[in-house]
């Protein structure tokens, strides 16, 4: 744990050029291209009803510009690790960046459905690259006394990013097509990549190392499999169908993922891993990953829920819904170098309690949402759920990461992602589908539809607000790494309570 005098030391001798103008130009490049990325995944949530029905596709084929999307993601992210260690970070930059401007400009350009599914891949294979190059980096360049600052800065980045997206989402689609949404973008994108092809420099020297593709093969079986289980499981219960059986891409998907991690636990013994599991050694690493997983869930399917509660019971449109979520995000996005700055100061577990403790109690408090809930009481609860988030994301990312031996910091990275991608689909299949059982049983009843929605609502709000109070506890459990870095790199760094 630091304390002023150790910040203001640390400050110094970032002015003395332990994190010179090269460092700083290539984790800013870096900080815009990830919001740029982050901004697209957003923006499409509030286009796709418009989407389908100008290109003429039901639900149940619509939804995979989201499904295939989180599919890319969960296959590549898991693989990241390994091409970082590999690549140089110019390389794997100008690839990122390449496929998702790519990507971009295909989907602009669909002429039909087929081909923006396809643009949709292109685009997630490069998102999937750009986070854990960004953790990567700044776990490399940045001083142990500084990175809460900087974790600070990327918790702008991920949570403003979200936030103007649907409300920028609902103003575009308000004034102009769909295409317009991909063709905002896109400028963006292509500034991004010239700028960081020509500033960017390598952090590092790549390793010479064989790719196993044995492992690539169960990656995909495992994390797309289970991914895509979770994603048809929540599609059914909303009514949607499936090509297959929901109980086989989780058996395949199930049956993958311990052969990986088994092919994994032998092949890093030999420094071969594609990810190298050795992470799970630290108790404040796993800790995160657990913690991580339980918020992922809670916040991405609570926000799959509020727009159709706001929608569904409230009545709101597209526009007014982002315009409601935009003041909780930029929220979120201020508190972040705050957040950063005091953890440099108290550590992880200060700052992880209360705001696991506000997380709660606003999932708590939007188990109360009926049919006569106004926008104001779901504007409070959004803010107090920013608030909260504020508190958690940046303590669990730094100290996490912390925790590790630097030749671990790509693997630890890509774990974060690819668990965050599980978790994520898990959260909203769940909630989704206790939304849907529960209206489900009102229909039946003879209920209106609002009540429906508006019963369904509380019940998926209860079970979120349930695996909340999880996760108090395991904050409790969490520890702040020590500021000296191990001196064997094969070692995992002393832990402080």
């Amino acid at each position: 744990m630091t304390n002023r005098s150790d910040v203001r030391v640390s400050e110094a001798a970032v002015a003395e050029g332990r994190l010179g103008a090269r460092d700083r130009t290539v984790i800013v490049v870096l900080l815009v291209s990830t919001f740029v990325v982050i901004l697209n995944e957003t923006i499409m949530a509030v286009a796709l009803p418009v989407l389908m029905a100008d290109l003429g596709v039901p639900p149940s084929v619509g939804q995979w510009l989201t499904a295939g999307f989180l599919l890319t993601m969960s296959v590549i992210i898991p693989v990241t690790g390994f091409l970082i260690r590999r690549y140089s970070t110019k390389v794997l930059f100008g690839a990122a960046m390449g496929l998702f401007s790519a990507g971009t400009l295909l989907a602009a350009l669909a002429p039909g459905f087929a081909v923006l599914l396809s643009a949709r891949v292109v685009q997630a294979a490069g998102t999937a690259i750009m986070m854990p190059l960004l953790m990567t980096t700044v776990m490399t360049l940045v001083p142990p006394a500084r990175r809460g600052a900087m974790m600070g800065n990327i918790s702008i980045v991920i949570s403003v990013a979200p936030a103007i997206g649907p409300a920028l989402s609902g103003l575009v689609l308000s004034l102009l097509g769909w295409r317009f949404i991909f063709w905002l973008v896109l400028p963006i994108a292509v500034g991004s990549l010239v700028l960081g092809l020509q500033r960017i420099t390598n952090i590092g020297e790549p390793t010479v190392m064989r790719i196993d593709v044995g492992s690539v093969a169960l990656s995909v079986l495992g994390f797309g499999g289970i991914v895509y289980g979770l994603s048809s499981f929540g599609q059914e219960a909303s009514g949607a169908t499936s090509p297959v059986p929901t109980w086989v891409p989780f058996a395949v998907g199930g049956l993958g993922l311990v052969a990986f991690v088994a092919r994994q636990l032998v092949l890093q013994r030999t420094d071969r891993a594609l990810l190298d599991l050795r992470t799970f050694r630290s108790r404040t690493f796993t800790t995160a990953t657990v913690l991580m997983m339980l918020m992922m869930a809670t916040l991405l399917g609570t926000i799959v829920l509020l727009p159709l509660y706001m929608q569904g019971v409230l009545g709101l449109d597209p526009l007014a819904t982002g315009l409601l979520l935009l003041p909780g995000g930029l929220l979120m996005g201020l508190l972040g170098p705050v957040v950063g700055r005091l953890y440099d100061r108290w550590g992880a577990r200060p700052l992880l309690v209360p705001g696991m403790a506000a997380t709660s109690a606003a999932v708590w408090s939007a188990t109360l949402f009926g049919t006569d809930s106004g926008p104001v009481r779901v504007l409070v609860f959004h803010l107090l759920l920013s608030v909260g988030l504020a508190f958690v994301f940046t303590p669990l990312f730094t100290a996490g990461l912390g925790a590790l031996p630097p030749r671990l910091y790509s693997y630890g990275s890509a774990v974060f992602g690819a668990t965050q991608q599980l978790a994520g689909a898990a959260g909203v299949a769940l909630l989704v589908s206790v939304l849907s059982v529960r209206s489900a049983q009102l229909a039946a009843a003879g209920a209106a539809p609002v009540e429906q929605v508006a019963a369904g609502t509380h019940a998926a709000f209860l079970v979120a607000a349930v695996l909340s109070l999880l996760a108090i506890g395991g904050a409790m459990l969490m520890r702040t790494p020590a500021p000296a870095p191990a001196p064997d790199d094969a070692a995992v760094p002393r832990e402080s309570a």
